[in-house]
């Protein structure tokens, strides 16, 4: 028992270590608050290879992910949450059946993103675990039709996760021709989720709207505002993608905190307050953190350095305003996931980012979600973004499991 630990364990620090090649030192996962902040794991076997086929390949990051979760005295069970990242997304169905031998019962929430590229070829998933199964309990509306590999929702003792939703009509399961529309019913869903758990839009600390080109981001944005209270909107991150499952072109998913008295809003004073996006939202002693680039808030702000390397140095000042705002810092971020514009970045990304957790960083996950943007500046000097970073953070003690790194 005690060799296939050791395997086991093997194989979850060799998939960290290809996503932190400069990390000082490295966590698989971070415990915090009652939860686990699994770092994203990929389809290398114990030795370094990477598995044959795609399902091969799956069934490897799950048997990761088995190995982080064993390790912090936890079963599958205890997943409540889990974020896959396919380079090709129609592999999704082979993803299904391989999901479905890993969760014989109940599911946890999810969602699937079709992106660029990955540290590893094929598949990455990184995890949520709560520690306390009392209270797990999954979430399915009475007119959810659509029949995806995880619970629609997913509640804990505190909190709701909820799986992605798109923008499909709730009775035929037909995607919508319109984008507008297919926002709105998406966001339907959304809400349909939370009500069912007995909650409200008001309840979501943190979203995350996917989306593909063929979504125009003001069309997004205007039909998502309409959901939220003005300046007390959720923590977001948008993130456009290469592709969505079974053709959709957008998805949301989110985190919502049971006791609305414990959800509040964070936000530095060099922050207006926003239609879409609070900078950070409180849930309980968790603080979620939208996602940051290298921009400089502000009059006459924007991206100005032309480098990873400066963009992200400017990305750890956007979000260390938002932890010292919440009487935090970065010895309390617990999870990040960070999008490049370029996956040749990482090491540069890694050696910068390093810099601000000097003991343990925090459990990541890292991609590429489009093909490397046009590099040159504009007409007045600003530059794309090169990466985005968000984060989670937890006020109460965090622990590291490091053990499984090399």
């Amino acid at each position: 028992m005690r060799q296939r630990l050791g395997i086991a364990l093997l194989v979850a620090s060799t998939a960290y270590a290809q996503l932190n090649p400069v990390a000082t030192k490295c966590s698989s996962a971070v415990v915090a608050d009652g939860y686990v902040y699994l770092a994203g794991q990929n389809g290398s076997r114990p030795d370094g290879a990477v598995a044959g086929t795609f399902s091969e390949q799956a069934a490897q990051a799950f048997e990761n992910v088995k190995a982080v979760v064993e390790a912090a005295g936890l079963t599958m069970e205890h997943v409540v949450y889990i974020q896959v990242y396919l380079e090709n997304v129609d592999n999704f169905p082979l993803f299904d059946t391989v999901f479905k031998k890993y969760f014989l019962s109940i599911p946890p929430a999810g969602a699937v993103l079709g992106v660029a590229k990955l540290p590893s070829p094929g598949i990455q998933i990184n995890a949520v675990a709560v520690r306390d199964l009392n209270g797990r309990k999954a979430v399915i509306p009475s007119n959810y039709k659509w029949e995806g590999p995880f619970s629609p929702g997913m509640l804990t003792h505190d909190r709701l996760f909820v799986s992605a939703t798109q923008g499909r009509d709730p009775q035929s399961g037909k995607l919508a021709d319109d984008p507008a529309a297919q926002t709105d019913l998406a966001l339907d869903g959304l809400n349909a989720i939370a009500e069912a758990a007995g909650l409200t839009m008001k309840h979501f600390a943190f979203v995350n709207p996917y989306l593909t080109n063929k979504i125009p981001a003001k069309v997004m944005n205007e039909r998502y505002a309409r959901r939220f209270e003005f300046g007390n909107t959720p923590a977001r991150a948008t993130i456009q993608v290469t592709a969505l499952p079974l053709q959709a072109n957008i998805e949301y998913t989110g985190v919502a905190v049971r006791d609305l008295s414990l959800r509040r809003a964070i936000r530095p004073r060099n922050m207006p307050p926003s239609p879409t996006a609070s900078p950070c939202i409180f849930a309980g002693d968790t603080l979620y953190c939208s996602a940051k680039s290298g921009f400089i808030p502000g009059p006459h702000g924007g991206v100005f350095a032309s480098t990873t390397a400066a963009q992200v140095r400017q990305t750890m000042r956007n979000q260390l305003d938002n932890l010292e705002e919440a009487d935090m810092d970065f010895s309390q971020v617990v999870s990040t996931t960070v999008y490049l514009d370029d996956l040749s970045d990482s090491g540069e990304f890694n050696k910068v980012f390093s810099e601000y957790f000097p003991g343990a960083s925090p459990a990541q996950a890292l991609l590429q979600q489009l093909a490397p943007a046009d590099r040159s500046p504009n007409a007045e000097g600003r530059y794309p973004d090169l990466e985005q970073v968000s984060l989670i953070a937890a006020k109460k003690p965090k622990t590291v499991i490091d053990k499984l790194c090399k």
